[in-house]
């Protein structure tokens, strides 16, 4: 069952305007039972005016009469003679941006169009809630007011969050390597078995092997003293 408009302000109706239990009153209203016991005391931190269903076209006066006359049984929500479209995911479409943010969207574009080329147009349309056609004009330099934009980092703009930014890049920097040959990859990293089967070059060079007596003699002559002198 879909919760009614305004639901706080339709439970504060019900609590002023029938014997309802807290319970049924929750359970309609998709609310905690505590809160409705608050809102009953006027203990409740928010100002709440009250809204009423039945004029509303959410409740009649049979339904609310008979669950008063029965604790037990549930509020049934009236339903619309008017079918409403199901509302999507947003899927295709930008996000919403409120409208004291929406003169930053400019920067932001320009931000994400220099640093990371690899995000499509409908990838920054999705991230900033903007249009296609305000992403082309900025890549072309073709926007009315590109004198004054200026890249700012869309986080620093909360126009999305660093976790949307991150997976969005890293969906497209994916796809540009999945679509780049692999030939212009660039090179890769040999393998850890190959560099520990490769030796290093002293080790095939031959060792010379040194006599200690023929050293100390070649010092002795260096000194000028070939034989000890002895001055006793």
């Amino acid at each position: 069952m879909s919760k009614p408009l305004m639901p706080k302000a339709t439970a504060m109706w019900l609590i002023n305007n029938t014997t309802l239990t807290f319970d049924q009153i929750a359970e309609f209203c998709a609310l905690h039972s505590l809160e409705i016991k608050a809102m009953a005391d006027d203990m409740h931190p928010e100002k709440i005016v009250p809204l009423d269903p039945v004029m509303m076209g959410q409740l009649t006066r049979d339904e609310i009469t008979a669950a008063e006359k029965d604790q037990r049984k549930r509020l049934v929500m009236t339903k619309s003679p008017v079918e409403m479209p199901e509302t999507t995911s947003g899927k295709g479409r930008p996000r919403y941006t409120p409208v004291s943010r929406r003169q930053d969207r400019p920067d932001a574009i320009s931000w994400l169009v220099r640093n990371h080329p690899e995000l499509t147009d409908i990838e920054i349309g999705k991230l900033v809630g903007t249009t296609k056609d305000t992403i082309q004009k900025i890549r072309s330099r073709a926007h009315w007011n590109i004198a004054n934009i200026k890249p700012v980092d869309p986080v620093t703009l909360s126009l999305c969050s660093q976790l949307e930014l991150d997976l969005a890049v890293e969906k497209a920097s994916a796809r540009k390597l999945k679509n780049t040959p692999p030939e212009l990859r660039g090179a890769s990293l040999k393998p850890a078995s190959d560099a520990v089967e490769q030796k290093p070059e002293e080790e095939d060079a031959p060792q010379m092997k040194y006599d200690p007596a023929s050293v100390f003699a070649s010092f002795q002559r260096v000194r000028g003293t070939d034989k000890p002198t002895d001055k006793s």
